[in-house]
């Protein structure tokens, strides 16, 4: 039994034009529930944007298939995987219908799913991956389960996570139809929240590169949590934003200066309030590696929060 299967479809994908950031190929993990597809619109419009492939994948994992059982023998088990194999591949073809003009390709996995998925982001190359997420309170509650968390703390490259509460023009419409005109990604706010992490330059870079692309306004943010030391630090504040400043490289082709914010307060809170004031359509953020996760700095429920919480879509690069 392969691990992974994958299937070619489509044409060849546009040549990109002249774009500050390099996307050629992008992963789009589903588990085909509605809040899953609801990121679907943002893989495609970046696939058109940048002239990217599309990589669209489905795991099946022992668990789920150990639940389709229902305490059939374990005789009918290849019975069962031929099944659910072949309705995924019918569901994953039909998502495939919607992106004509893009070069696309579908992956039905089998196993442990972060293994599978490590699989195709590694052996194509991946440069983003596009997922949905339920939102749902407590860690490891993001789409596909305790697979997210996996996806954020352990890919080699940006993911964007599109939670149930975006709205306003950061939420892109749904795909209703083959005849209407394709979808496109349009970002004039950009807001990138960092903790001056040794990762801080890295996530930076992204954000600029967006802002450059995009031609929007990048707003730089740092929270001071703790500060009940103010007093015996009059020129802390100063200090922080003088860093903030520092960040974004003089070089940088950016359409508008950049604009420095210091919160104090509580990080997950300040980031959402700072993106709805500016009606952010894109918020960056430093995701901690595995080895981190234990770190005083932005620790993993703020990035956790922000995803569940935020309005827009929430694109975070791991240290």
């Amino acid at each position: 039994m392969t691990p992974v299967q994958a299937i070619e479809n489509g044409p060849v994908a546009t040549k990109p034009g002249s774009h500050a950031i390099a996307v050629k190929n992008v992963l789009f993990a589903t588990d085909f529930s509605a809040i899953s597809e609801s990121a679907l619109p943002y893989a495609g419009a970046i696939c058109r944007r940048f002239g990217a492939t599309l990589h669209a994948a489905h795991v099946l994992s022992d668990s789920t298939l150990l639940m389709m059982t229902s305490g059939v023998d374990y005789v009918s088990m290849g019975t069962i995987y031929d099944d659910a194999h072949a309705e995924a591949t019918k569901k994953l073809n039909h998502i495939a219908e919607r992106f004509e003009g893009i070069r696309h390709h579908s992956y039905v996995g089998h196993g442990p799913v972060w293994k599978a998925l490590a699989g195709i982001i590694y052996e194509n190359e991946i440069d983003l991956i596009v997922v949905g997420t339920h939102g749902r309170s407590g860690l490891g509650k993001l789409l596909l389960g305790s697979v997210a968390e996996d996806i954020l703390r352990h890919a080699p490259c940006p993911v964007l996570t599109v939670g149930p509460k975006v709205a306003g023009r950061a939420k892109l419409p749904a795909f209703s139809s083959r005849d209407l005109a394709p979808v496109e990604l349009e970002l004039r706010q950009i807001l990138l929240a960092t903790d001056f992490a040794h990762s801080a330059g890295k996530v930076t870079r992204e954000a600029v590169a967006l802002a450059e692309d995009f031609r929007a306004r990048l707003t730089v943010m740092h929270v001071i949590e703790d500060y009940s030391h103010l007093g015996k630090r009059p020129d802390l504040v100063e200090e922080q934003a003088s860093r903030l400043q520092a960040l974004v490289p003089p070089e940088a082709a950016l359409q508008y200066k950049p604009e420095v914010v210091l919160e104090f307060g509580h990080a997950p809170d300040c980031i959402l309030k700072v993106a709805s004031d500016r009606e952010a359509d894109m918020i960056v953020l430093g995701a901690r590696a595995s080895a981190e996760v234990g770190s005083t700095h932005l620790p993993w429920s703020t990035a956790h929060h922000v995803i569940a919480q935020a309005r827009c879509p929430v694109l975070t690069v791991r240290s």
